[in-house]
């Protein structure tokens, strides 16, 4: 008799993540389901991931994103994605089809690749979200906040209001680009994130997306589709989500909201 060992034969999914995190990969191994497996390239390089030429028609990738891509290139993976939902903001509109471009000369056009970006709004598209609640990480700055905005509404989504995390006093003055390197990534608590989005999910919002691969809250998506009655989309669910049916598994996993369960 054998012991479970998470062999991913169904299927196996390589995943960029950020360097400095762990998030991405505790959460999807929490919904993953049986047989398959994830496999993290790690990237320390600034967001985006992959620079504009001069005419905004070719990225070069930065060197951790062709490194990794050149490892997974012979690991036989069923899909890759770009975990990193602040790369597609700051890259802007057309960066997510050019990185996966990009990525897809190195790997090979067998193995599909997808960025989270592209995750989220197949996401949004089969729950038929049209207006979302965007919610975004505590250590996103204003302008980071801005610039997702732009990018929903550059994509023909109007969002029907944004929420920033707040952590709590104890980081308040803390400055956004030091919440992190502080320590917040391993100090996050889904509890007070599902209040603040109960309290403040607009009515004319049909769905909720909480961005940030890096941002704890898988674990409180079922409560608050059961509380709010809409779909709730989350950076990492929807990857998940979309990696599994590029790879060709179709499974219902529950316990994680309506996108996985369906």
């Amino acid at each position: 008799m054998t012991a479970p060992d998470n062999w991913g034969w169904k299927a196996r999914i390589g995943m960029f993540i950020v360097g400095s995190e762990a998030v991405p990969e505790a959460e999807w191994w929490a919904m993953m389901p049986p047989h398959t497996s994830v496999h993290a390239a790690r990237v320390s390089a600034p967001a985006p991931w992959a620079a504009w030429d001069a005419d905004r028609t070719h990225v070069s990738l930065s060197e951790d994103l062709a490194r990794g891509a050149r490892q997974f290139a012979s690991m036989r993976l069923s899909a890759v994605v770009l975990g990193h939902s602040s790369s597609s903001l700051v890259g802007g509109k057309g960066w997510d089809e050019a990185v996966v471009q990009s990525l897809s000369d190195i790997l090979g056009s067998g193995i599909p690749v997808t960025t989270n970006a592209l995750d989220c709004f197949a996401a949004l598209k089969v729950s038929d979200v049209k207006s979302p609640f965007l919610v975004l990480p505590p250590w996103f700055n204003d302008a980071t906040l801005a610039v997702a905005l732009g990018y929903f509404r550059d994509h023909g989504i109007e969002p029907a209001g944004m929420l920033r995390y707040d952590p709590g006093p104890g980081w308040r003055d803390v400055p956004t680009g030091e919440m992190y390197p502080l320590g917040l990534g391993f100090e996050q608590q889904i509890e007070p994130l599902y209040t603040q989005i109960k309290a403040a999910c607009p009515n004319e919002a049909d769905g909720v997306l909480i961005l940030g691969t890096g941002f704890r809250c898988v674990g409180l998506i079922e409560t608050l589709e059961q509380d709010l009655r809409r779909p709730v989309i989350s950076a990492n669910q929807a990857s998940l989500w979309h990696c599994l049916r590029l790879a060709g598994v179709q499974v219902k996993i529950a316990g994680y909201g309506s996108l996985l369960a369906g």
